[in-house]
């Protein structure tokens, strides 16, 4: 009889993993269509101004978080600029926060020496980066959408062609 029992209920844990799956999936899916707003980080320029949530608000936002020392980052930087160049006419903001253990006179200086074209902030204590999730891996960027909308997150360097489409769709919305 005990047997039997055991048996008639075997269908049980397969039936639950099933229900439980499928929730998860569903909190997933939910999760994946509920963007997220951008924190209401206000990062210091290393010229010294303060950039606002609010002076970055009703525009598209691209914020890097980068390091001098990461070679990626680096190798990505020229296009980050054309891609700036080719946007910024059409609304575009551009942010590269440079990561808290970055020397400050390091950033200083491959922002000089390369003639970066948008703001360059610090990250000194590091607050921006936990604000945006505890962001660790360098490249990180997030594209931002009109009203403050986190679009995507991409870690390492992104795919330029799929970004320049994304940039093209959230700045004629």
């Amino acid at each position: 009889m005990q047997a039997t029992t055991s048996s008639s209920k075997a269908w049980l844990k397969p039936a639950l993993a099933a229900v439980l799956l499928a929730g998860a999936g569903l909190a997933a899916y939910a999760t994946l269509n509920q963007r997220s707003s951008a924190p209401a980080v206000t990062f210091m320029s290393i010229k010294g101004e303060k950039i606002s949530p609010e002076s970055l608000h009703g525009k598209v936002v691209m914020v890097n978080f980068w390091a001098t020392s990461c070679a990626t980052c680096v190798a990505e930087m020229p296009q980050m600029v054309e891609t700036y160049n080719k946007y910024k006419s059409q609304g575009l903001e551009f942010v590269a926060v440079a990561m808290k253990d970055d020397p400050p006179n390091y950033v200083v200086n491959y922002a000089e020496t390369r003639q970066l074209p948008f703001k360059v902030a610090l990250d000194v204590a590091g607050d921006a980066a936990k604000a945006y999730g505890n962001v660790a891996m360098t490249p990180t960027t997030f594209v931002i959408d009109k009203d403050g909308k986190i679009l995507k997150r991409y870690v390492g360097q992104p795919e330029f062609p799929a970004l320049h489409k994304l940039l093209e769709k959230a700045l004629q919305g």
